[in-house]
């Protein structure tokens, strides 16, 4: 049975580490995750623009767009399972590939066949969620232990980044080409994420002698990922917060910020530049956690977490706008502060040959629960009231993960080491 290396915490003793930017291998690692992140964010945008174009009606968008949610669900469970039983590159090779395949499927549907676009986009759904958990294992196994920091800083920057250039991108190229094109285009970023990535130079080695044991079945491989998870009260209570915070905060400002933007403020400015500074404040965040270690690195990402509750609580009362722009701000910064710190440790403390079913349980957890806390904020608002549920929200943002950091182990996101007797 494989077990969890000790933390490694080691430093470079005769020269300091050569930045992970300088590490080839890694950059096109970054490279096939960036293509990656603007072909998902894009997606949605163009979709948008065809039901403006009135090639897709809006009742077909959100079928589309719930496919594309189902397959990416289903197909992050089975890539953790596919990544850990076979090679990672692999696994973002052919799921990649599915990803692109999709695209001119879509392209194909448009304004011809509902069915062939809903089928399309649960293909696409499910390459975009076979991707995550490898691309996360794949970083393990790419970047040293001493680098992941920085590596997976790199990697979240390239996520938020995608979330403003895709759209601004897609919409400075809507002007000359039109939808098909435009799908095509994307189709042409999943092949990037599917060929650009290296084969991994730092492999995690197994023993030969149980190397040729056969396989459990799915289901079995797939529990005995959430056992691996059990063992790390951290990540439990890490998850839990994650949970929280999106389901419950970031449902409630998705729903209440257009809203108060238009009725308090009376314009989408306030909209568009809140999600803006959410977006900067992320991409600041990655860069301050890049070199910043702190001590209690759990403690520092749960404080960072519950910072997005100054995003409901800013919503609640009459405030200036650029107390609402500020807040989302800090948020952004906090929710990095959390996230690179997290799939950190989650490199580190889980076992190396269930990596990718751990990071796709956070993934399925995670990305699960939020169209839910969507679907029930909106009657939630209109039963209670906007501000009840802001400041409910809010609370739940500061509290929770402040309880999450009580945890045993929490504080450093790490298993204490073992003691030993002479």
């Amino acid at each position: 049975m494989a077990t969890t290396p000790p933390p490694t915490t080691t430093k470079s003793e005769t020269q300091p580490a050569r930045s992970v930017l300088r590490d080839t291998a890694f950059l096109r690692l970054w490279a096939g995750t960036t293509a990656s992140g603007l072909a998902t964010w894009a997606l949605p945008f163009v979709l948008g623009l065809a039901v403006l174009h009135r090639d897709l009606g809006a009742a077909g968008l959100g079928l589309v767009l719930a496919a594309r949610t189902a397959g990416f669900l289903v197909a992050v469970a089975v890539g953790g399972v596919l990544a850990d039983r076979h090679s990672r590159r692999t696994v973002v090779l052919w799921s990649a590939l599915a990803a692109a395949v999709a695209a001119p499927l879509l392209a194909a549907g448009l304004g011809r066949s509902l069915v062939l676009m809903t089928a399309a986009a649960a293909l696409a759904g499910a390459g975009q969620g076979a991707c995550r958990p490898a691309f996360q294992a794949l970083t393990a196994e790419t970047v040293a232990p001493d680098r992941r920091q920085q590596a997976n800083a790199a990697m979240t920057m390239a996520v938020r980044s995608s979330t403003l250039a895709g759209p601004a991108l897609t919409a400075l190229l809507a002007a000359f080409l039109d939808i098909g094109t435009l799908l095509l285009g994307i189709g042409l970023l999943w092949l990037i994420a599917a060929l650009v990535p290296a084969r991994a130079t730092t492999t995690t080695t197994t023993d030969p002698a149980t190397a040729p044991a056969p396989r459990a079945g799915f289901r079995a491989e797939f529990l005995e990922g959430i056992r691996e998870a059990r063992r790390h009260p951290w990540f439990l209570a890490g998850l839990a917060a994650l949970v929280a915070v999106i389901a419950l905060g970031y449902s409630a400002t998705s729903v209440a910020l257009p809203l108060i933007s238009r009725d308090r403020y009376d314009t989408q400015w306030v909209l568009a530049a809140a999600m803006t500074a959410y977006t900067v404040g992320a991409l600041a965040g990655a860069l301050v956690i890049a070199r910043w270690r702190p001590r209690s690195q759990g403690w520092a990402a749960f404080a960072g977490l519950a910072a997005y509750g100054f995003a409901p609580l800013s919503l609640m009362l009459p405030v200036h706008p650029l107390v609402v722009v500020a807040a989302y701000a800090v948020s952004g910064i906090g929710i990095e502060l959390f996230n690179v710190p997290w799939f950190t440790a989650t490199q580190r403390e889980v076992a190396p040959d269930k990596l990718a079913r751990v990071s796709s349980l956070d993934f399925l957890v995670s990305y699960g629960l939020a169209p839910l806390g969507l679907a029930l904020m909106a009657p939630a608002i209109d039963t209670f009231g906007v501000t009840t549920v802001l400041g409910a929200c809010a609370a739940a943002c500061f509290l929770i993960p402040a309880a999450a950091a009580l945890t045993p182990t929490a504080r450093h996101f790490a298993r204490p080491a073992p003691t030993t007797t002479d």
